[in-house]
């Protein structure tokens, strides 16, 4: 079956950096679609990146624009989050996921889920 394991979260202080890999098994890597979201405390699941199967097209939520960038290595199964500059409003958990349908930012499009992996960003 479909895994993906989310790595590279922690603890950082505002205006630092971290990246994020996730992992993926199971599936045609370059077939599906790869999405970030996030989810804080007390709030819903949001939409931050996403890649096409191919690389060539991303998305990004406008509050990371210019901040994240994501991208994949097809030939390691992985897809990536580089997160600069981050807010103490960052801090959440981050899923990545796996869609077979387009490169969409709705996570109801999306049908595999990694466990998430904590960022927290100090002020």
């Amino acid at each position: 079956q479909v895994q993906l394991v989310e790595s590279g979260g922690g603890l950082v202080q505002a205006g630092g950096s971290l990246r994020l890999s996730c992992a993926a098994s199971g599936l045609t890597f370059g077939s599906y679609a790869m999405g970030w979201f996030r989810q804080a405390p007390g709030k819903e699941r949001e939409f931050v990146a996403a890649i096409s199967g191919s690389g060539g097209n991303t998305y990004y939520a406008d509050f990371v624009k210019g901040r994240f960038t994501i991208s994949r290595d097809n030939a390691k199964n992985t897809v990536y989050l580089q997160m600069n500059s981050l807010k103490p409003e960052d801090t959440a958990v981050y899923y990545c996921a796996a869609s077979f349908l387009g490169v969409p930012t709705r996570d109801s499009s999306y049908g595999d889920w990694g466990q998430g992996t904590q960022v927290t960003v100090s002020s």
